[in-house]
C-alpha cells in the first residue's frame, strides 16, 4: 500500500514538531525507504500501518524511533575531503600559533550523525600535528538521534564504512577488527562526548568551540531556523574561532554576523572582527 497525501503529512507534520527538519512535496518514496528497515523490526505490514499506529498514541518510543530513521544520516571519513585539507593546511596551524598559551582546543561536531566527522578529525590531529599530542583537545559530537550517538560512543563501522573515505594506512593504524566490525582506538573514543541535541530546539551549556563543523545540516530547515542556528552558533563559538558549513550551504541572506574566507575548493566562515591574537 502506498503513501497517501494524509498519512504522508500526518509524517512530515510530526517531523517537523519535534525535529524542525522540512520534508518536501513529492518526497513519500523517502519516507517510505527510511521507514522500511523500521516495520520490520517494529512488525507492521505497511507505512499507513506504522502511522495509524503513532496517530492513536501518545508520543513513544516509537514515535523517536520513527522520527531517527527520518533523519537523515548520511556521512563518511573525510566526507567531502577539502574541509579537512582546510583544517590540515591552514586552521589547525593557525590555532597552534592563538591557543599556545592555553594549549586547548575544542571542537564541535554538530549533527555528528554515527561519528566519522568527529573521528576523522582526531585522526587528522594526530597524524599531521604531533606538537600538539600534549594539549587539551576536546570533541563535542552531537546529534539528535539516540541511536546515532551510541553508534559513536561505540566507535565501531562496517567493511563499507571504512572503506569510504578512511585511509588504509589509517585503518590499520587507528582500528582493531572486530568479527565484521572494525573498532576505532580508545584513544580517539575518550576525546569525544557525545550528546543528544536537537539544534532547533534550546541547547545546554556547552564550553565554547574554537571550531564548528556544522556542515550538510542547515539545508533541512527553513530559513528562520537556519537563521536562528547560526545566531546561537556566532553567540556560544570563541570570537576567533571557525565555522564550517556543508558544500551547499552559505551564511548569506541568514546572518551578516560571520565573513566567508575562500580556501582552495571550499570555505570557512569566521565571526566579523575576529581577532587574530595569541591566547
Amino acid at each position: 500500500m502506498g503513501l497517501s497525501i494524509v498519512d504522508f503529512n500526518y509524517l512530515r507534520s510530526l517531523v517537523r514538531t519535534h525535529t524542525s527538519i522540512v520534508i518536501d512535496d513529492g518526497k513519500e518514496y523517502l519516507a517510505e525507504a527510511r521507514l522500511s528497515a523500521l516495520l520490520r523490526k517494529e512488525g507492521f505490514g505497511s507505512v499507513p500501518e506504522l502511522l495509524q499506529n503513532l496517530r492513536v498514541k501518545s508520543f513513544s518510543p516509537l514515535h523517536r524511533r520513527v522520527l531517527d530513521a527520518m533523519t537523515n544520516n548520511e556521512t563518511w571519513f573525510f566526507r567531502d575531503l577539502a574541509p579537512f585539507e582546510a583544517l590540515r593546511q591552514k586552521v589547525i596551524p593557525e590555532m597552534i600559533v592563538t591557543r599556545r598559551l592555553s594549549r586547548r582546543l575544542n571542537i564541535w561536531s554538530a549533527a555528528c550523525s554515527s561519528g566519522q566527522e568527529a573521528y576523522s578529525t582526531l585522526i587528522l590531529l594526530h597524524e599531521h600535528f604531533p606538537e600538539i599530542a600534549s594539549w587539551d583537545v576536546r570533541v563535542l559530537g552531537t546529534d539528535y538521534s539516540q541511536a546515532m550517538i551510541e553508534r559513536v560512543k561505540a566507535g565501531r563501522y562496517s567493511q563499507f564504512e571504512v572503506n569510504r573515505g578512511l585511509p588504509i594506512g589509517a585503518l590499520a593504524k587507528h582500528f582493531v577488527q572486530h568479527g565484521l566490525e572494525w573498532e576505532i582506538s580508545p584513544r580517539f573514543r575518550n576525546l569525544v562526548d557525545c550528546r543528544l541535541l536537537n539544534l532547533a530546539e534550546p541547547w545546554p551549556e556547552f564550553g565554547e568551540p574554537d571550531i564548528v563543523m556544522l556542515r550538510n545540516v542547515l539545508i533541512y530547515f527553513d530559513v528562520e531556523t537556519k537563521a536562528d542556528i547560526l545566531a546561537r552558533v556566532h553567540q556560544r563559538m570563541r570570537p576567533d574561532g571557525y565555522l564550517f558549513l556543508g558544500g551547499a550551504e552559505t551564511t548569506m541572506g541568514l546572518s551578516d554576523a560571520f565573513e566567508r574566507v575562500p580556501f582552495d575548493k571550499t570555505a570557512y566562515y569566521r565571526p566579523k572582527g575576529a581577532s587574530h591574537g595569541c591566547q
